[in-house]
């Protein structure tokens, strides 16, 4: 496990505790039990509760959320929510703006080497921004239609997809299939 990430499984013996109402520097970092959100890079989660453990000497809350995708659990403190990234879910506007930037194919694809648009595509990606997301999708789609995806760009357009697809399903409160045959329906109609 690397110390920068903290990935585990809950366990119905932990010694944590739930904590009822998590304390925040009072930005809009504050979530609940059962809400859905975002971690950057991960995708989206639910969070599962918000529990305390002592650490070094010091009790620290962290949200435990169970990444949907893996069904891995993260902790994030509290306290470090900002700084990863940690945010809801898109909302029924966002997701008609995330489609607007899919339908805008008048883009020109940099011809740079795969491994450099493969370090930008990733940044966007760990970024966590709904819109990035959906700018790799649709440049990697472009990208698709003008010649044959190498095996790195089709793993890549899978990974930012399904990351795509799993929040619209939730922001437009449909299913992952359903958003997936819009997003795939923008990308096979032929441009006049």
């Amino acid at each position: 496990m690397r110390a920068q990430k903290l990935a585990v499984r809950t366990s119905p013996f932990s010694r944590a505790h739930a904590v009822s109402k998590p304390k925040t520097s009072g930005k809009l970092s504050e979530f609940v039990v059962g809400q859905k959100v975002v971690y950057p890079g991960h995708g989206v989660g639910q969070i599962q509760s918000i529990e305390s453990k002592e650490i070094a000497g010091s009790s620290i809350s962290f949200y435990m959320i169970r990444i949907l995708e893996s069904d891995v659990t993260v902790m994030v403190p509290l306290n470090k929510v900002d700084s990863v990234g940690l945010r809801p879910t898109v909302s029924a506007k966002e997701v008609e703006d995330v489609y607007t930037m899919l339908r805008d194919k008048k883009i020109v694809v940099e011809q740079t080497t795969w491994n450099r648009r493969y370090r930008e595509y990733m940044e966007k990606i760990k970024t966590g921004s709904i819109v990035e997301i959906g700018e790799v999708v649709r440049d990697l789609c472009v990208l698709r239609q003008d010649k044959v995806l190498s095996f790195g760009e089709r793993k890549m357009l899978e990974l930012a997809k399904g990351l795509l697809v799993k929040e619209l399903a939730i922001g437009e409160g449909t299913d992952e299939p359903t958003v997936e045959a819009q997003v795939e329906e923008i990308f096979t109609k032929t441009t006049a």
